[in-house]
């Protein structure tokens, strides 16, 4: 009897034992479960805020689950947010050229396509690329620009290759599929290679949207420093253009040509009659700054700016008004040169003979060289750059 009842346990310490017990359990669960009352939330490894809520008796208040929970948004929505802007940064780094290439100066055949954005083509990275407004009756114009300031076979590859300079013949197509005139085009074409073929139906009245296609098929073909248009009865110093949009390189959103602010017209049957008179104000006002439609030039973000907003850029009936409204309310450089438009004989002879070479020349009264065919030669005689100046231009 003695040795059973040393074996038993008295109730007093049973009872001492569930206590200390009890009491050990509550605190280790209060270290390992309670939530500090500081913006640190601590919660076991693998457990989910939807965990907690269904838990919410042994660890937190309603007040602490509806934090958790938004934390765990938050923190989620942030991880989402760092993912878009990773994309982001990839998309840009595709379509942005490297600083080191759009530095390069020498000779451009170091100069590496790149693929357009949206397209399987590569563009050669080029320096400027000018496009010869031209119709399809003016084939003497043509050969009158090809017999004087215009490159011809070979010289106008090496051209492209060593400078960096495209010159293009620019034209659309007639209203009628594979006409006459169209096919007129692609034979003069074959012969040269020096046309740019343009999405768009020949017209007089078609000038600004023949501007915009030009624009928008040179920048998808080229990814040039500097666009330019120039009429068919112009006369272009090629170097001296080069020289002159070299000195603007490093600058954005450049606009560069003769400057005016002609009279807006409102009657009709008159030149240059302007429909939307009303819009200008009051008559007798004059069109806001912009570049006279002779020949101007403007640097590639203007350029891709017009290709990709070019369904909603509005068309007034002159291309050179047009082209200014484009800009109007944007941040660009308008920058008034008048050696972009000299006089003929005798006026650009006297600046070349002083060594201030003309960019381009031609006659306000006819809006280019009066008889162009007629006269192209003798303009090019007299004004013209000595042949080393574009091959020598650095550029």
């Amino acid at each position: 009897m003695k040795n059973r009842n040393r074996g038993k346990v008295s109730l007093e310490w049973i009872v001492i034992l569930c206590i200390f017990s009890f009491a050990l359990g509550t605190f280790l669960s209060n270290r390992i479960w309670v939530v500090p009352e500081s913006e640190d939330q601590i919660m076991p490894i693998g457990r989910r805020p939807e965990i907690l809520a269904a838990n919410s008796g042994d660890c937190a208040t309603e007040k602490d689950k509806e934090e958790l929970i938004g934390e765990f948004s938050k923190a989620h929505e942030a991880i989402e947010h760092a993912r878009s802007l990773d994309s982001s940064i990839a998309k840009l780094r595709m379509e942005l050229p490297s600083t080191e290439n759009s530095r390069k100066i020498g000779k451009f055949e170091n100069f590496s396509t790149i693929l357009h954005p949206g397209s399987n083509e590569t563009r050669k990275k080029t320096f400027m690329v000018i496009g010869i407004n031209t119709a399809f009756s003016s084939r003497k114009r043509r050969d009158s620009i090809r017999e004087t300031w215009m490159p011809q076979g070979k010289s106008l590859l090496q051209l492209e290759e060593e400078k960096g300079i495209v010159v293009r013949f620019m034209i659309g197509h007639s209203a009628t599929s594979n006409s006459i005139l169209d096919r007129a085009i692609d034979s003069e074409d074959s012969q040269h290679k020096d046309f740019l073929r343009l999405e768009h139906i020949e017209g007089y009245h078609e000038l600004s949207a023949k501007t915009k296609a030009f624009f928008s098929t040179a920048v998808e073909k080229w990814d040039a420093e500097f666009y330019i248009k120039v009429d068919d009865d112009v006369h272009v110093n090629l170097g001296t253009l080069a020289a002159t949009l070299a000195r603007y390189r490093s600058k954005p959103r450049i606009y560069i040509g003769c400057m005016k602010s002609g009279p807006v017209l409102p009657l009709k049957n008159v030149k240059y009659h302007e429909p939307e008179y009303w819009k200008f104000g009051e008559e007798g006002n004059k069109y806001f700054r912009h570049a006279s439609g002779q020949i101007y030039a403007i640097s590639k973000d203007l350029a891709k700016y017009i290709s990709i907003n070019q369904p909603i850029l509005h068309k007034f009936a002159n291309e050179d008004v047009s082209l200014g409204a484009w800009f109007i309310g944007l941040e660009v450089e308008h920058i008034d040169d008048r050696n972009m438009c000299c006089g003929t004989p005798p006026q650009c002879e006297w600046k070349a003979q002083a060594g201030n070479v003309c960019v381009a020349s031609f006659d306000w009264t006819c809006s280019g060289i009066c008889k162009s065919v007629e006269r192209m030669k003798d303009v090019h005689a007299k004004c013209g750059e000595d042949a080393a100046t574009l091959w020598n231009a650095l550029i």
